[in-house]
């Protein structure tokens, strides 16, 4: 087994050392973020970061690089206040994975690739259109990550829109059947198989007090 040192992994070319490091932490969540401009200019981008935050009140968080440098996502949803994630599933992989390329504020990924925005009624920003899983966002907080500069974005669901299949009895969402994909990294994408759910668990009798 590779074993790699803190030391080791400051002195790799940075290349290198960004796909390991971006590669060793699992598969990441896929999504797309529209925002609109002050200027009514649909922004949409690819993130990798979003996670879980709470499902009471419903909150899910995303990371963001830092700031030195213009970010459109952030600077719209900040004035806007609302953007919208969209999960990547897999007829989608290469266009999604396009919306990476840095890309004057003027610009649309919109107009760049063959996704297509949807506007749904009363909600300003742009959703992608055909996603099995859409979801209004309305930002709440945010946490400066003081180790490396980044920024911690907390958002709150708003509306939350899912394709009916998708759906279990439960209320659980399927991923498998709505063919989402994963991230490996940076840019290796997988679309993942249901293998099984389990019940929840309880400690066993003979080692509980």
């Amino acid at each position: 087994m590779a074993k790699f040192s803190f030391e080791d992994i400051d002195k790799m070319h940075h290349l290198y050392r960004i796909n390991l490091i971006n590669s060793c932490s699992g598969y990441k969540s896929a999504n797309l973020i529209g925002t609109k401009s002050e200027d009514g200019i649909s922004n949409v981008a690819v993130f990798s970061s979003v996670t879980h935050i709470g499902s009471n009140p419903a909150l899910l968080g995303f990371f963001l690089r830092p700031t030195t440098v213009m970010r459109n996502t952030y600077h719209n949803l900040k004035k806007s206040g609302s953007y919208t994630l969209n999960h990547i599933y897999e007829d989608i992989l290469e266009d999604a994975h396009h919306t990476s390329a840095k890309y004057d504020e003027t610009v649309s990924e919109f107009n760049v690739t063959s996704l297509n925005e949807e506007y749904k009624p009363n909600i300003d920003v742009p959703f992608v259109k055909d996603s099995p899983i859409q979801m209004e966002m309305e930002f709440v907080e945010e946490y400066p990550i003081a180790a490396n500069n980044t920024i911690l974005v907390i958002g709150k669901i708003v509306n939350l829109f899912v394709d009916d299949h998708l759906i279990e009895k439960d209320g659980f969402i399927n991923l498998a059947k709505g063919k989402i994909a994963s991230i490996n990294g940076l840019d290796g994408y997988t679309i993942p198989t249901l293998k099984t759910r389990l019940d929840y668990q309880r400690p066993k009798p003979e080692f509980s007090k």
